[in-house]
Formats: structure tokens, C-alpha cells, sequence
């Protein structure tokens, strides 16, 4: 697979939440990004991320819980 980098703000735009949230992901360690000026992520971070998170309620990062319906 083609390695890409993304903004934070192209992070946010894919995971439909604001720049914030994307920042605080990434300062709870649960979204590795690097500093080439400004941060970005890879897409294979970004997929792993989604992966790994796919089923869990990430509204309260210090207390992820998996989603009940």
C-alpha cells in the first residue's frame, strides 16, 4: 500500500469530528502521528486506528468502553 501522509485537519475531515478531538487522540497515545512541521498521520496509522477501535465508545478517552445497544 501507497504510504500518505494527512494533516490533522484531513484526519478530523475523515473521522467527521474537529480538530480537537484529533489532537486528543493523538496526546492520549491512541493515534501515533509525527511532526514534519506541522503533525501528520499515516494511512496505515490511521487504518490501524480504526481497526483497533472499531466497537469502542471514544467519547471519554480516560475510559473507553465498548459500545452497548
Amino acid at each position: 500500500m501507497e504510504e500518505y501522509l494527512y494533516t490533522v485537519e484531513e484526519v478530523a475531515a475523515i473521522l467527521k469530528v474537529n480538530k480537537n478531538t484529533v489532537y486528543n487522540l493523538i496526546r492520549n497515545g491512541l493515534l501515533s502521528a509525527l511532526k514534519l512541521g506541522r503533525l501528520k498521520v499515516t494511512r496505515a496509522t490511521l487504518l490501524k486506528f480504526l481497526k483497533d477501535f472499531n466497537g469502542k465508545d471514544l467519547s471519554d478517552l480516560d475510559n473507553i468502553k465498548e459500545l452497548n445497544f
